[in-house]
């Protein structure tokens, strides 16, 4: 097993969580596939490799569906992280086929394109309301009082969770997205388990109400959804609400204040913005390429597979580099440049294969959206203090961006 202690990847580093691409060319420049000791890892920062891999049939989000812990070589998670990983482990996102065929499949008859579509409106109608308000308060953080609130405003609507309800959405999402970081401690497990039970214990009521008086959400949907017969179990029902916010706005959030803070770093970029308009769709891919929202996706070997004469074992558990696959200059040209007009973009920020982002169209919507309104009624928003980013380096966000507005 060739190990390589001396990589200047560090996933616990400050210095290099704020800044990790320099690492991932470094990464690139060693090879296809490397051994990470400190996680356990086989690192992959390779654009196409990770892009085939997320279609290799022969990795899986899980291995319970093949193996048992043990068979697996893999202890078992602690009893008391039960309820964290009932909800985590019967939602889509960890789940492979025939379950995930199953699921995806029900869920896309309630997800539809005409439900994104016919959500447009409230997207923009809130986006307006959330940049006026910021306007009319002279700035503020950009944070959490636009790109936070709408997307979570946006789901919870989809989902048809009443507005006094709306406050304890984001706190759980937090805390239960704590446990996709890398070896997270016993108090981010704890803080997940706490807030997978309450949340869990809400959606049973919401469902239970819903199934007495449906409504046109997205719970009465999934209540509804039938293919020959097969429905979705109320446990399925729940992961997926709780998926469908946690990814719906985790992403969003993070991807709305990495995009500005890129912006106010690169000005000529964003006064090219603020002239044309008509940039927006192609700004909003090529912000989620230069500073992606999710650094690192997990799979595990469930068949023995070779990468450049390099074996990894089944077992074995192999990292996927976002971030370093969209950088990578075999792929995208001057990788490190911002560049809003961009064409050829084929990032990866939205996952590819079965797991691709069923929401993908709606975070492209919500992106924009925020843009528009924050480029036409706020076109001198500029940046009142250096952010701090957040300590995780899976999720890739900052801790406040406070702006303002002369």
């Amino acid at each position: 097993m060739a190990a390589h202690p001396d990589l200047a990847f560090d996933p616990w580093d400050p210095a290099f969580v704020a800044d990790p691409y320099p690492a991932y060319a470094e990464l690139r420049a060693r090879g296809r596939v490397l051994y990470y000791e400190p996680s356990d890892q086989w690192l992959v920062p390779h654009h196409a490799d990770v892009s085939a891999l997320l279609r290799d049939r022969r990795l899986g989000r899980s291995y319970q569906h093949r193996f048992s812990h043990e068979d697996f070589g893999r202890t078992p998670p602690p009893p008391e992280h039960e309820p964290f990983h009932v909800l985590n482990d019967h939602g889509m996102l960890d789940l492979e086929p025939p379950d995930h065929t199953r699921i995806r499949r029900l869920v896309s008859k309630a997800f539809t394109p005409r439900t994104v579509e016919r959500l447009g409106p409230y997207v923009h109608g809130l986006a307006n309301e959330l940049v006026s308000a910021l306007v009319e308060a002279g700035g503020g953080d950009l944070l959490a009082e636009v790109a936070e609130p709408l997307p979570v405003a946006v789901i919870a609507e989809m989902l048809g969770i009443p507005e006094p309800d709306r406050a304890q959405l984001r706190p759980w999402s937090a805390d239960i997205c704590g446990m996709y970081e890398l070896s997270p401690s016993e108090e981010t497990a704890a803080k997940a388990v706490r807030a997978s039970v309450e949340f869990s214990e809400y959606l049973r009521e919401l469902i239970a109400a819903r199934r007495k008086e449906p409504g046109e959400d997205l719970i009465s949907g999934l209540i509804a959804a039938h293919d020959e017969g097969d429905r979705l179990t109320e446990q399925e029902m729940i992961s997926t609400a709780v998926l469908l916010l946690n990814a719906g706005h985790e992403a969003t959030v993070n991807a709305t204040v990495n995009g500005w803070w890129a912006l106010f770093r690169n000005p000529d970029q964003l006064a090219a913005l603020r002239a044309d308009h008509s940039l927006i769709p192609s700004a909003v891919e090529e912000l989620m390429r230069y500073d992606t929202p999710l650094q690192l996706f997990e799979r595990w070997v469930l068949d023995e597979i070779e990468i450049d004469g390099t074996t990894i074992p089944r077992g074995a558990e192999i990292a996927m580099l976002f971030g370093s696959a969209n950088h990578d200059p075999e792929v995208f040209s001057a990788p490190e440049r911002l560049d809003l007009t961009r064409r050829d973009n084929p990032h990866i920020s939205f996952s590819a294969g079965i797991h691709y982002c069923i929401g993908a169209p709606l975070a492209r919507i919500e992106l924009a959206a925020s843009m528009a309104a924050l480029l036409e009624r706020a076109p001198a928003l500029a940046l009142a203090g250096e952010p701090e980013r957040k300590p995780g380096f899976v999720i890739r966000g900052l801790r406040g961006l406070s702006v303002e507005i002369p």
